[in-house]
């Protein structure tokens, strides 16, 4: 220590430089608080830093202070730190020179009693049960007879070999295993992800997609289960479109996946029993119900056939369906020669009384007596004819004396407004031609204009208009659905088409030649619904 002071020194007290005094402070530290135990709130809490260090704070009512985990502590955590929660932190105390600050490099930490973790379990239960994640009505039923089944969970463990025998056992079909990490930090994240990527999964793709998936994971404390009551894998479970079981720890453990998953099952093994059924007692089932099957169908077949022949003896022979119509058919036949010969002997009759009406001298007394009477119409309608021609000929003779004595002063009213009329007439021809021209020039101005405002010149310019299927012009994207008819109208014409997405950029074509001159600006890039 003798180092530190200088002879010219204006008092006895030492002299350090400020590395030397925050050295000598972190020094002191260290040594008087080699290994502590605090106990304190988790605050400022944002996750582990990109480096892997976590930095964050302990603090009571009282006081605060500042804590580190390196990022090889952070592997071996049996629990995720979170924000609020009541920890015990075992560390040293160290300072921070740079910046005049102490803190806690904690090398374990725990939570505060098993009573702090269930406290944040209920209320994390109560707030994600608010959210409607654990609604009866949100559950599937689980595939009577799943084909691929995927499963989540450590690899190494006995918990897949667990599940694996026992789906063998029972109804072997097609696992998939995502290996996860089940405890420590981080694995939350992983079961997430395995998950939403088994949900991610398509049908007829390189690998099948799964039609029931189970989390599994063996027994261990409340610390050791904690990654299944994080918050991103209790939402992954309840939005899994895949049927989802979990078994996680023993039966009696409980997690919040539980409660969000479709089905839980007591334990790993049990999963397996839910997952699929015995396939040696479906068996038995298909051979018991095909034996009644064909029991049922002789029975039935006995039965038809004398249901058969009993309705065959109630039907009468041939010669009781023939008889009555044979006995028609004789009466008929025997009757029919009389038949005749009264038809005979009718028209015999019928054709004498008609031949009586037909002698020479009956119809020469007719044919006299129709001469006569067109005769006698003959000099009648002579009579009138003279008689119409007499009286034609009086007013022709009273017109034209009646025309000679017209004074002069009436001919030549008659000849001037004869001449008036014809004025008249070259000048409403005139007016009539000048209205016209003055109406035409009229209508091809506004025509001028109305083809200035028709949407068919912008459709010439490479534009296109879409219809919905009653007709309706589409202003947006959005405004279709997935497999809705829409009509595109051209310059030239109109097509049909059928929507499969939306918004969608449409792939580029090749530029076509144009008789027209392009327009100043390309049209505007239009969303793709095809």
């Amino acid at each position: 220590m003798s180092s530190f002071f200088e002879s010219d020194s204006p008092s006895n007290l030492a002299e350090y430089s400020v590395s030397e005094l925050s050295g000598s402070i972190k020094r002191t530290v260290e040594q008087a608080f080699d290994q502590v135990r605090v106990r304190g709130e988790i605050s400022g809490y944002r996750g582990p830093h990109s480096s892997g260090h976590a930095y964050f704070a302990l603090k009571d009512d009282k006081a605060r202070i500042d804590a580190v985990i390196w990022k090889g502590t952070m592997s071996r955590l049996k629990f995720r730190p979170e924000e609020g929660m009541e920890v015990i932190a075992t560390g040293k105390v160290t300072t921070f020179p740079g910046s005049s600050k102490y803190q806690i490099v904690i090398e374990t930490l725990e939570p505060a009693g098993a009573g702090a973790l269930m406290a944040l379990i209920e209320e994390r239960k109560r707030k994600l049960g608010a959210e409607g994640l654990f609604d009866p009505s949100r559950k599937r039923p689980l595939p009577y007879m799943p084909k691929v089944i995927g499963v989540i969970t450590s690899p190494t463990g006995a918990v897949i070999r667990d599940i694996l025998h026992r789906i063998a056992d029972r109804f072997p079909v097609h696992v998939i295993v995502w290996p996860v990490r089940v405890q420590g930090e981080g694995s939350g994240n992983e079961v997430t992800a395995a998950i939403e990527g088994f949900n991610a999964f398509t049908a007829g793709g390189p690998i099948a997609r799964p039609d029931l998936l189970i989390v599994a994971r063996g027994g261990g404390s409340l610390e050791d289960l904690w990654s299944f009551n994080d918050e991103a894998v209790v939402r992954a479970a309840a939005n899994s479109q895949i049927p989802l079981i979990s078994a996680v720890g023993h039966e009696t453990d409980w997690t919040l996946i539980d409660y969000a998953s479709d089905q839980r099952a007591p334990t790993p093994t049990g999963a397996a029993e839910m997952a699929v059924p015995v396939k040696a007692d479906l068996d038995a089932a298909v051979s018991a119900l095909s034996a009644r099957l064909k029991s049922a169908v002789t029975r039935q077949m006995d039965n038809r056939r004398q249901s058969v022949r009993a309705l065959t003896r109630a039907l009468p022979s041939l010669d009781q369906l023939l008889a009555l119509p044979r006995r028609r058919f004789d009466e008929a036949s025997a009757g029919l020669g009389r038949g005749l010969q009264m038809n005979t002997a009718n028209k015999r009759r019928a054709f004498e009384r008609t031949a009586a009406h037909l002698r020479p001298d009956v119809l020469s007394n007719r044919i006299n007596e129709r001469r006569q009477k067109l005769g006698e119409r003959m000099i009648r309608a002579e009579r009138i004819v003279e008689r119409l021609l007499q009286r034609s000929a009086s007013r022709i003779s009273s017109a034209d004396a009646a025309l000679r004595t017209l004074p002069a002063r009436l001919l030549s009213q008659i000849h001037r407004s004869q001449d008036r009329l014809t004025g008249l007439s070259g000048r409403a021809d005139s007016a009539l031609l000048a209205d016209l021209r003055r109406r035409r020039s009229t209508v091809t101005a506004h025509d001028r204009i109305l083809q200035s405002l028709s949407y068919r010149n912008v459709l010439k310019r490479g534009y296109a208009l879409v219809r919905d299927e009653a007709g309706a012009p589409v202003k947006g994207a959005s405004a279709l659905s997935l497999n809705q008819m829409v009509a595109i109208e051209f310059a030239d014409g109109s097509i049909n088409a059928v929507t499969t997405e939306g918004n969608a950029t449409p792939p580029p074509q090749p530029a076509k030649k144009r008789a027209e001159k392009p327009a100043a600006a390309a049209p505007p890039k239009q969303g793709s619904l095809f």
